[in-house]
């Protein structure tokens, strides 16, 4: 699978990122300094860069202005992240040399699927548009969902959810990572929204006595520790 480098010198962020990126099926190495992250790319170089504009030693833009300079690294995908949301700066950052621009705060599927973008385009041999899990399948270019043959229809919500547990089969996730996963670390809603989602997703993809693909593992203490997984 692909390889990510992330820049980023927000630690819960780059840690978030990491997790996402890597239930994905990437593979994702970390650093918070922009002098230390140029270092690293003259020894090995990865499948695309995401690059915050303020770090510290080097600044993002300043790296990414580099990066372009070098024959060796003038074609790899940039996704730049950064706080800075006026157009003058998106300019900047794109005229720079960045391939795309995330400005902060972001939803982590948003990011994730502007990641699968850049891949497709520069690597889609090995980008898959089709997610499978027993018998479900679904395809992230038509955003159809289908059981057995059978097409599913699924709100946004539930369609987001179902993607994201299916990118990581058999991963056991707690409500606090789905929310960050689906909606967003930015994004305030009670942790029992999941339920309500995950219920409404089990009623849509269950038809007679079809078995539940949809986990739930029993935390201890109290039913709201439980964990889901799907596979």
């Amino acid at each position: 699978m692909p390889k990510i480098l992330i820049v980023e010198d927000e630690e819960p962020l780059s840690l978030l990122l990491r997790y996402n990126l890597e239930a994905e099926g990437y593979t994702v190495d970390v650093c918070a300094r922009g002098d230390e992250a140029e270092l690293l790319l003259q020894e090995s170089q990865p499948d695309l860069l995401l690059l915050d504009w303020m770090l510290p030693g080097l600044s993002g833009i300043e790296l990414c202005r580099r990066l372009r300079a070098r024959s060796e690294t003038e074609r790899m995908p940039i996704i730049m992240l950064t706080a800075r949301g006026e157009e003058s700066e998106r300019i900047r950052g794109l005229a720079t040399g960045a391939d795309d621009y995330v400005v902060k705060p972001f939803s982590v599927p948003e990011l994730m699927a502007r990641v699968r973008a850049i891949f497709r385009r520069a690597l889609p041999e090995v980008v898959s548009t089709m997610l499978k899990s027993g018998d479900i399948e679904l395809d992230r270019e038509t955003h159809r969902v289908r059981r057995t043959g059978r097409e599913i229809h699924l709100g946004p919500t539930e369609y987001r959810l179902l993607e994201f547990l299916m990118s990581a089969p058999g991963r056991v996730y707690s409500r606090e990572q789905l929310l960050d996963g689906v909606w967003g670390h930015d994004v305030y809603v009670d942790e029992r929204t999941v339920d309500v989602h995950v219920g409404r997703l089990r009623k849509a993809i269950n038809k007679g006595r079809m078995k539940d693909p949809i986990r739930t593992v029993r935390g201890a203490g109290y039913a709201f520790n439980d964990q889901f997984a799907i596979g």
